[in-house]
């Protein structure tokens, strides 16, 4: 668009910031190089992860995912990784722009522990009944399969247990249908879409958190419970265990059903364990995941992109001794 073109030249701008390597990634970066200026890019996603959603070959696209992914991050002048696994992957791929570990911060004053009987009441939920939750997308990468079928043992063992899900996504009926035809699926309520200032609601309310995804770079609604002082049950898989830690904040588990069904019992029949674990998950939380600490160390990358960049265009202009 030339439109935006001659917009973005008169805001004279220090810097292009992407999210996505595909789509308006090369549109970052063309503007970025056309005005000599540094190009940050964010590699939020496992795009291999994605595949299937692309009517193709599953391997084809899955080494072309990671081929372009790639081939963008190392073209930026500082990439941003939401966790130590990301950085270490983009490293191993050959990626030699330098990468900072910068979380998805949580709003602390926002995501917090709060009145339990309140958010239960908003949510009708009854004050004494166990209560799980699962937050996210209902998409076939965030295995919510496995979250029905832990929750079907949690059910035949714990009384009066019960299950929210908050999310929309295309396995969405699917799982509808299953939830419906388990035992004990009638303590299962999908809530659907919530706006995102409602969701701590949904967390205080809780009392364990259960995700069962093997994709995430981070796992933000990880954080998000963790700051609402909710213990977490989450399969051990990359991105998550740099947000639980096994034993102290929450439980990590194997990615079967069963398993994760008997670690949320533990945590269920034992209250005290449970209050410990959400205490510590809170104080990890305002260390760790705390927006205004993620907003300073973004901040921090930008200045040094910058000036990095000055001095690159200086030495092309004067040489290297200038």
């Amino acid at each position: 668009s030339r439109r935006i073109a001659r917009l973005v030249a008169a805001l004279d701008f220090d810097g292009s910031h992407a999210h996505h390597p595909f789509l308006l990634g090369p549109a970052a970066r063309r503007l970025a190089r056309r005005h000599g200026r540094p190009l940050v890019f964010t590699y939020h996603t496992r795009y291999e992860k994605y595949a299937h959603y692309v009517p193709l070959p599953l391997r084809l696209v899955e080494a072309a995912a990671m081929r372009l992914s790639t081939r963008f991050a190392a073209q930026a002048d500082a990439v941003i990784a939401p966790s130590a696994v990301i950085r270490d992957e983009l490293r191993a791929r050959g990626v030699r722009a330098p990468i900072a570990v910068v979380p998805t911060g949580v709003d602390l004053t926002r995501f917090r522990p709060g009145d339990r009987g309140a958010a239960r009441v908003g949510l009708g939920v009854p004050d004494e009944a166990p209560l799980l939750l699962y937050v996210g997308r209902l998409d076939r990468e965030k295995s919510v399969d496995r979250v029905l079928l832990a929750f079907e043992r949690v059910a035949s063992t714990v009384a009066g247990a019960r299950l929210l899900l908050v999310g929309q996504g295309t396995e969405g009926e699917r799982l509808r249908r299953l939830a419906a035809a388990l035992p004990g699926g009638d303590r299962i309520r999908f809530l659907g879409v919530r706006a995102h200032e409602a969701l701590a609601q949904c967390y205080q309310a809780a009392d364990v958190f259960v995700f069962a995804s093997e994709t995430e770079t981070q796992g933000l609604v990880l954080a998000e419970a963790a700051a609402c002082g909710l213990p977490a049950v989450a399969v051990n898989a990359p991105g998550c265990d740099e947000v639980v830690r096994d034993g102290e904040t929450g439980v990590l588990t194997k990615q079967d059903p069963a398993t994760l069904g008997e670690a949320v019992i533990g945590l269920l029949l034992d209250r005290e364990r449970r209050g410990r674990m959400g205490r510590r998950a809170r104080q990890i939380a305002e260390r760790e995941f705390d927006v205004r600490l993620q907003i300073e160390r973004t901040l921090s990358l930008y200045a040094e992109a910058v000036a990095r960049c000055h001095t690159r265009l200086s030495q092309a202009i004067h040489g290297p001794l200038a």
